[in-house]
């Protein structure tokens, strides 16, 4: 696995990149993956109890999986972002195996396992098991955010009282909501 690791608004030590490395590369064995970038950021405000974020991003095979998580040192960040990327590619492998059972066909050793060669997975098309239809009516994009919230949804889809065209309002990961409008 290639393995970038940098720090923003601090210096990684070395001792801190070698344990990152190893500890990524661990990760590899549970499902195999080409690259890992890991950024490590140090908080500006004094007042921040949890100085350093960690945030490891895995991709490859066409799957993309990514952890952030803070703590008051990188050492423990690195221990708590590789601890919650584990658990999602453990689900990325169930998931994985689910489709290939679906097909009546075995999860290639080469996919999961690391050591030996392997290849692209086939592009599988994911299933539709839920539709919903519902009226829409035109709203200002401050409306949709309270349908949005009352639903406690992540994303609603509505018609633009100002545009009249079709919009997605979303929460963002920072909190804030973003706004999806059709183009001319």
């Amino acid at each position: 696995m290639d393995v970038h690791i940098n720090g923003r608004r601090m210096d990684v030590p070395e001792k801190l990149r070698q344990l990152t490395e190893e500890k990524v590369e661990r990760l590899g064995k549970v499902v195999a993956m080409d690259r890992a970038e890991v950024l490590f950021t140090q908080a500006t405000n004094p007042r921040i109890p949890d100085q350093v974020s960690c945030e490891i991003t895995l991709s490859g095979h066409g799957h993309h999986v990514r952890a952030k998580v803070a703590a008051a040192e990188g050492y423990s960040a690195i221990d708590k972002a590789t601890t919650k990327i584990s658990a999602q590619l453990k689900k990325l492998k169930d998931k994985l195996r689910r489709r290939r059972a679906d097909k009546n066909r075995a999860l290639p050793d080469d996919l999961v396992e690391v050591g030996e060669a392997s290849s692209a997975p086939e592009a599988e098309v994911p299933r539709i098991v839920k539709s919903k239809r519902f009226a829409m009516m035109p709203m200002t994009p401050e409306d949709a955010v309270s349908r949005m919230e009352l639903l406690g949804h992540g994303f609603f889809f509505f018609t633009s009282a100002d545009t009249g065209r079709a919009a997605v309002i979303y929460r963002r990961t920072d909190g804030d909501v973003g706004l999806i409008d059709e183009a001319d």
